[in-house]
Parts: structure tokens; sequence; C-alpha cells
């Protein structure tokens, strides 16, 4: 079957799988705030002398709404939000570190957003020192942040990068002015240049951009522009994502209509334009909707099989526990996952109350653990094996059953105790690892809950 006819018939929603089980299938019942505290502390004594831990921290404002955006975001253009939010985070961690019994050694740390650099360098200073204050540097640490092309400053990079940071990801996604304006996301090219020079001459190894297909007015003649202007650039990495089309959970992206996005067909060329161009640019792609240059350590933990993947997506770090910060933010414990209030107002009385502001959560049941695993294998390697009992359930082997309808169109290959993802299949994971989903096959949603697959 060409490709045009598999993206039509496995065009469906799906999740991206940064979890499992994915959020919507979360069992509340078997969730409450002490089994979730046991849950960090058992991890951290797994993980934190050998690994060290991961910190996520979540900075929602922004100073204008990016109608694409699916992010948690508060829109302001009052910086006296800084202090309090930056208190109320460095309160939180304090109130993780009341449950720990030694100190955390920090592998992996990143800034997302909203815009982290909606706040000034002093007070992102502020927040990282006071992390660090009962915290420790592992040897092999690896420390990011989210920057907006129009706002990150010298300063911003200069500060951060003193402060053990070696990696930004900017936020591009297109460059066409139509594009721009309908998304309402407008940075020049100059800008990015700017951002993207300032940071190498900082001293930063690593500089992403983010770019979008399938978004509002796009043509193929705008992306093409586009990823020329980014080739010219040179990024270390990109991220060249599928447009999520969700306007149930994101209103604003009701300021357009679907008749203002590609059709599946022109979102299909856009996909396979930009791929061609940055595979002859010089980049690899690893796992699903990254590309890299052979000089990054993304690719690096590609190639040795140490690709991980998170609620931050892919990452060349792996640690058991991740400890999440800020208003809306997940931590994952890996037996278990919390989630935080949604709402600034919220987040900000609980915490100053002294209450771990979380309001929703899992436990993962033995089979959540197989399953978990085996999804990873697949977004990470593109294979799983289950040679093992411990990496067998009943639940497995019905989506196995299952698989055999992709393994017909030649999107994987079983063997006795191996699937393997073949070339034709990286483009479908996330198909792929929808077969395994045990607890979305038994309750399908009768309401939209993912976006599309392509």
């Amino acid at each position: 079957m060409d490709t045009t006819k598999l993206i039509d018939k496995y065009n469906v929603a799906a999740p991206r799988y940064t979890s499992y089980p994915t959020v919507p299938y979360w069992d509340g019942d078997s969730f409450n705030i002490d089994n979730w505290k046991s849950a960090v502390v058992n991890s951290f004594n797994q993980s934190n002398a050998a690994d060290g831990i991961s910190v996520y921290i979540h900075l929602p404002f922004c100073e204008s709404l990016c109608t694409y955006c699916g992010c948690n975001t508060r829109i302001t253009r009052n910086h006296g939000v800084e202090d309090p939010y930056i208190a109320a985070v460095l309160k939180e961690w304090q109130l993780y570190l009341a449950l720990l019994p030694a100190r955390p050694i920090i592998k992996e740390l990143h800034l997302g957003g909203g815009t982290p650099t909606f706040f000034s360098p002093e007070n992102l200073a502020k927040l990282i020192n006071g992390i660090f204050e009962s915290a420790d540097r592992h040897p092999d640490a690896a420390f990011s942040f989210e920057g907006h092309p129009g706002n990150t400053r010298k300063e911003h990079l200069e500060t951060l990068y003193a402060l053990g940071f070696k990696r930004v990801s900017l936020g591009i996604q297109d460059f066409d002015p139509k594009v721009q304006l309908i998304i309402n996301r407008i940075q020049s090219y100059a800008q990015v240049e700017t951002a993207t020079r300032l940071a190498r001459e900082a001293g930063y190894s690593s500089v992403n951009y983010d770019l979008i297909y399938g978004l509002p007015l796009q043509t193929l003649e705008g992306l093409t522009n586009t990823i020329n202007a980014v080739l010219r650039l040179n990024p270390d990495r990109i991220a060249f994502y599928s447009y999520a089309h969700v306007p149930w959970v994101k209103p604003g992206q009701r300021r357009y209509t679907e008749k203002d996005l590609p059709t599946q067909e022109l979102k299909q060329k856009l996909y396979e334009r930009g791929r061609e161009m940055l595979k002859a640019g010089g980049y690899t792609e690893i796992g699903m909707d990254h590309f890299t240059l052979t000089s990054d350590s993304l690719y690096t933990a590609g190639q040795t099989r140490k690709l991980h993947r998170n609620f931050m997506g892919y990452t060349d770090q792996y640690s058991r526990l991740m400890v999440s910060l800020g208003v809306s933010s997940i931590s994952d414990t890996w037996t278990a996952f919390a989630q935080n209030v949604k709402k600034v107002e919220e987040y900000l009385e609980l915490v100053n109350a002294g209450q771990i502001p979380v309001f929703k959560g899992h436990i993962l049941n033995e089979e959540d653990l197989v399953l978990r695993q085996h999804i990873l294998n697949i977004m990470c390697k593109g294979q799983t094996s289950w040679y093992l009992s411990s990496q067998q359930c009943d639940t497995l082997f019905q989506g196995l059953e299952r698989m055999q309808l992709l393994a017909e169109d030649n999107l994987v290959e079983i063997k006795a105790y191996e699937l393997q993802v073949t070339p034709t299949g990286k483009r479908f994971l996330r198909n792929i690892c929808m077969t395994l989903d045990a607890r979305l096959w038994r309750n399908q949603p009768t309401t939209p809950l993912f976006s599309m697959a392509d």
C-alpha cells in the first residue's frame, strides 16, 4: 500500500504517548495524596544515588496568546506576577524536599511554559538558585529551557548559561507572515537569527527549533521557505510537529476554522517536503517528529539506544523520578503520575497553605507497567521484546493480535518474542503504540480526546 493510502487509513485520533496510561485514562480511584507521597519516596530511594532525578518547572505566563498552542498558559502583561509565582514554586519544592530522606541530585532540569523568558533574568536566577540551595548537580546534568525569539535577550542566555543551562529551545513554528498572523505568533527571521547567535556566543551546546506543519494558511511554498531559512541557521535539533487541532480543549483555536487548515492531502505533502529537506540538509530522524545533527547528544542517544521519553518529550537523560513544579505540571515516579491544579490562583493558595498542589493522578498496576515499558521501547527504540514473564501480560498479546493488521501493511515486523518497527512504520508510531493501549481499547472514547495521528 502506498504512503498516501496508509496515511488515509491510519489518520485517526491517537495519543502522543508521553506517558502510559495517557492522562484521560488515569484511574482516580486508585490515587490519593498519601500513596502519591509514598511513590515519590520509593522512586527517590531507588534512583537518586545512581541516576539522580529530573525536575520540570512550568512557567505559564505569556504576554500574548498563540492560538495554535495546546499548553496551559496565563496571558498577562503584568510582570508583577513573577515574584509571587517563583516564591510559590520554591515553596512547593520545599514540600517535596520534606518527604525525601537525602539531598536530591538533579540530573535533568527543564523550564517550560508558557514563556520562561517572560520572567526577568534576575528572577530566573532566583528560581534556579533557590532550587539548588537544597540539591546537588549530577556530574552529567543537562539543563534546558524554552525561549520566545521575540523576548529571549542576551541577559537571559548568559544568566541561565552561568547557572548550568546548555540547551535552549526556540519556538519558530513558521516564518510565513500570513501563518504567523493567524496563529498570533509573530517573530522575524532577524530575531531568530539573533537569539541563535547569542546562544552560541554564550556557549550553548544545543539550540533546538520547534516547527509545525498543518497550521492554518500554510502552503508548500511557505513551508519550503521556512525550512530553507532554518537550514541557513543550522540549529542542532529540530522538532517538526503535526499541528494538533483541538478547539474543544483550546478555545483560542476557534480564531480560525477547519476551512483555514490544509487538506489532508496538502498536510501530507507539507510533512514529506519538510522531512525530505531536513534529511537532505544533514539532519537524522530520531524517534517521532525529531531531527538532529550527528553532533547533538540526542542523536548519540538514539544511536546508543539510550533515548528516553517523558512528559517533556524526547530526552537523552533517564531518571526514574521526575518532580514537576508549577501550575498544571505532571510528575512521574514510574509507578505513579500526579498532576498539579491548572489555575494559577488555586495553585498559589494550596502551596501557600502548605499542601502539595496535586488534584489528580494514577497509580500504575502490573499491567500498566508492562505496557508502559513496551510503548516506551517502541517510541524510543523502534522495537520491543517479551522474552521474560515480567515483560508479558494477557493484554500485551491481545494488542499484538490487533497489530497483525499493521504487520500486513508493513508497519511492523512481529517475530516469536520481538517486534520491530519497519522504516515505513516510523511515520506511524502513535498508531503502533495504540494497538497496545489496553485502557483505550477497553473504554473507547465517545467524545474527542486526542489529536489526529497525521
